[in-house]
């Protein structure tokens, strides 16, 4: 009866990842075929902004299991774009002066957004195959 009550908990959560996976890339889309960039719609749109809350609350819950990898993923993925997203724009402001910075934050910002489609699908199709995260 144990078994079943975890393997009931692990599918539960595994269909969250699944959720909190749709919602990013719901996110990424937003920002593909909307208004938005790609990487600015991952980091500040609700479904990203959802799906980060909603993975911190999923962490304790899957601590132990191969689960766990996938909430980390998720997570390392959401500050870490965050992170060079600010570098970029603090890196492309001062060229802006000489006009190089008008280059140097669109292909910035591209190139992150082209890094999330990669990660996230990386890991939904992981997650998909019932498979764990490789550690970082």
């Amino acid at each position: 009866m144990h078994v079943i009550i975890q393997d009931d908990e692990l599918r539960s959560s595994q269909r969250m990842l699944h959720i909190i996976y749709a919602l990013h890339a719901l996110g990424i889309g937003l920002g593909a075929f909307g208004a938005a960039s790609i990487i600015g719609s991952f980091l500040f749109g609700w479904p990203s902004i959802i799906a980060v809350v909603l993975s911190y609350l999923e962490r304790d819950k899957v601590r132990g299991t191969w689960l766990s990898s996938h909430v980390d993923w998720v997570i390392r993925t959401f500050w870490i774009a965050l992170v060079w997203s600010l570098a970029v724009l603090l890196l492309s402001l001062p060229l802006m002066l000489v006009l190089v910075g008008f280059a140097t934050l669109p292909v910035g910002l591209f190139l992150l957004g082209v890094w999330a489609i990669y990660r996230i699908a990386r890991g939904w199709l992981r997650l998909k195959d019932g498979q764990p995260m490789p550690a970082e």
